[in-house]
């Protein structure tokens, strides 16, 4: 349900829209590297001066790192609250020789516009304060209660997010959240994420020698750190791809059947798939379909590695140390604390006497599973085949959103839509990172058509 007037408004104002958009995205808000801090917090600014001229109450809140900003709509008294929740940080351009155009000077090309941050998350986030706007401009009144909550650490996990969910939860109380820092399943067939899987990240540090060694004068009669760590690497899959990890699989929540045939059904092209990766062949798992296995079975990929020599030329050495970087997606029941224990006992159990063996955890987030039959995604799914002029499909994602964990943990809330507008193809977190104008304009209907669903 979307008013003929503000549908009108919204396609006669999606030029002057992407031009914002792109005043937007040349603000380079960098969250991970300390000399883009004005940066970060201009770009807060901006959020809140849009969020300001929308009619909406609101501040930043600084925090021990990068500010949170906070909105909020004038209230309708009884009627639903939605949060909204986006982060206007971005990952860093690197490597620049690989963008098109340079990653913060926006440019409109073939119906996209390029720039980091684009779909993930400024794009996406700038939705639905010109899906406000357009319902405000038209001289309407919003018919809900709506929150605004934007950070600028997502990309370095909100590190700080926690604290402020816990001290503003009552501020922060809602009927539902809608979170659209997604993607469709593909590129003109909408969806709603209603599963995530979490992660485990590690890093494994194998110490040998006191320093590197000539391999002539001692290779032969010490264990080389290099080849320790790959041995150990080694024995975490099987050859047909299943983790070997004992105990990883314990605890995992079967797919169900009609989650099985909701998969199958998904279209699917393998080819284009393949042609996009530039690969020549996918594996996986046994038994699984690729969709089950890219979004719902969980995984094991070793993400870095690092040892000895690896200049110009060679060097003949036993190198003193070797490292590697693993993470882990993980699926409902698993639980990050324990498969980082069973990770911990395998690699020193699997670790000769001569070396030792460090393991250290980073990154983790817990799995999440949210209810499909609610109101609130029912009024989800009605506005995004007013948006998108067709029914979404309902997917499972292979990546990690933390926020949504925190949400849950902190705000009490299960009513978690995540609601992708952009495509798997936009290079999010990659060079020349873009967002469709034509999925822009439908994310903005179907934010605005989201507020009167959710109202009745």
């Amino acid at each position: 349900m979307l008013p003929d007037s503000i549908s009108s408004f919204i396609k006669g104002h999606l030029d002057s829209f992407v031009t914002e958009l792109a005043q937007f995205l040349s603000i380079p808000s960098v969250s991970t590297l300390s000399e883009h801090e004005k940066d970060i917090l201009s770009a807060a600014e901006w959020v809140l001066d849009q969020v300001k001229r929308c009619g909406f109450t609101g501040r930043i809140y600084p925090t021990e790192r990068h500010p949170i900003v906070l909105g909020r709509s004038p209230e309708v008294p009884g009627a639903p609250t939605l949060l909204i929740y986006g982060h206007y940080d971005v990952q860093p351009p690197d490597p620049l020789d690989e963008w098109q155009t340079p990653p913060f000077s926006p440019e409109v090309r073939d119906g996209y516009i390029y720039a980091r941050g684009a779909s993930d998350d400024k794009g996406q986030l700038f939705t639905y304060i010109k899906a406000i706007e357009a319902v405000l401009r038209t001289g309407q009144k919003l018919p809900l209660n709506l929150i605004i909550l934007a950070e600028g650490e997502e990309e370095i996990t909100s590190p700080n997010l926690e604290k402020f969910l816990m001290d503003h939860r009552d501020e922060l109380r809602a009927n539902a959240v809608a979170i659209s820092d997604s993607a469709q399943f593909a590129h003109g067939i909408p969806a709603i994420t209603y599963g995530l899987r979490g992660i485990s990240y590690l890093q494994v540090d194998i110490r040998g020698p006191r320093v590197d060694l000539h391999s002539g004068g001692f290779g032969g009669i010490i264990y080389n750190p290099a080849q320790v760590l790959v041995d150990i690497l080694q024995k975490l899959k099987n050859p047909d791809g299943k983790v070997a990890l004992p105990g990883f699989y314990d605890d995992v929540l079967a797919l169900q059947g009609w989650e099985r045939e909701e998969m199958a059904s998904l279209p699917v092209d393998i080819q284009a798939l393949k042609d996009y990766l530039g690969v020549s062949e996918l594996t996986g798992e046994p038994g699984y379909s690729m969709v089950e296995r890219r979004t719902a079975r969980p995984t094991l990929d070793i993400n870095g590695l690092w040892s000895g020599f690896s200049g110009e030329g060679s060097k003949t050495i036993i190198p003193a140390k070797a490292g590697a970087k693993v993470s882990m997606r993980l699926v409902p029941n698993q639980v990050p604390e324990k498969i980082d224990q069973l990770f911990h006992q395998f690699v020193t159990a699997n670790c000769p006497q001569g070396v030792s063996a460090t393991v250290t955890s980073f990154n983790r987030a817990d799995p999440v599973l949210v209810p499909r039959n609610t109101p609130a995604m029912r009024a989800a799914e009605k506005a995004i085949e007013t948006g998108f002029g067709k029914k979404p499909v309902f997917i499972r994602e292979g990546g990690s959103i933390p926020v949504v964990n925190m949400i849950k943990k902190h705000l009490g809330q299960e009513n978690i839509l995540l609601l992708g507008w952009g495509s798997p193809d936009d290079g999010a977190h990659s060079t020349n990172e873009r967002f469709c104008i034509e999925d822009f304009h439908r994310g903005i209907r179907s934010a605005a058509a989201l507020f009167y669903e959710m109202a009745g």
